[in-house]
């Protein structure tokens, strides 16, 4: 079987990129990395010949090249069906897509107030009207989510599935920006955060040299 390689973004900033990694490194899938530092004067040279859109992640399987974090995610859930990265039943798998499409599409005002910096640390800024209702849509996910379909395990589905990969970046941002968590939301961003894998690219992310003057703004 091929291996893949994963083009990815700055692990400090990118948290489009650190989605679709994430479901790699959990689902035991062996790839290759490809880290392309952003927002420098040569960064959309570097990506050319890597990524159709210019942007990253874009996973290369052979020839194929898949854009966009879910898109990937979807083709290594079908590329490694025994890894199981959506729920079996079918309609906690429609949930499990809506609640992911929703964080892949939504929520703006916390991706602008609250973007992801894993080296900084900013307690109780961004917290826009706008922000804090995408907090609490969030909060609200993840209790409905553990309370009725997370029977079997700690994840928002009970096992790890794309969806907790989707919602990783917004436990590490609520980690930078010191949201008060309690209850089920607690544990389950305490069970993301316990991940080796999720560890493994904060640790990475530290090692960085970059800075990004537009998500340092509170610096």
């Amino acid at each position: 079987m091929r291996k893949l390689t994963l083009v990815i973004g700055n692990k400090n900033y990118s948290s489009w990129s650190l989605r679709p990694w994430l479901v790699l490194r959990q689902a035991g899938v062996d790839f290759d990395e490809i880290r392309v530092p952003l927002y420098r004067p040569d960064s959309a040279a570097a990506l050319a010949p890597l990524s159709p859109s210019g942007l990253v992640p874009v996973l290369h399987d052979g020839d194929l090249k898949v854009w966009d974090s879910l898109a990937i995610c979807e083709y290594i859930n079908e590329r490694f069906p025994d890894c199981r990265l959506w729920p079996d039943d079918m309609a906690v798998r429609a949930i499990a897509r809506a609640v992911s499409a929703e964080m892949h599409s939504g929520f703006i005002a916390l991706r602008s107030a609250m973007s992801m910096n894993l080296r900084g640390y900013y307690p109780d800024e961004g917290r826009t009207p706008e922000c804090v209702s995408d907090i609490d849509r969030i909060l609200a996910i993840w209790t409905e989510c553990r309370q009725r379909y997370g029977v079997g395990g700690d994840f928002l589905f009970g096992r790890f599935s794309i969806a907790d990969a989707m919602y990783a970046p917004v436990v590490l941002r609520f980690q930078t920006y010191a949201v008060p968590l309690e209850g089920s939301a607690r544990a389950y961003a305490d069970t993301l955060l316990a991940l080796p894998a999720l560890q493994e690219w904060i640790e990475a992310s530290q090692g960085e040299t970059e800075h990004v003057e537009m998500f340092d703004v509170y610096d």
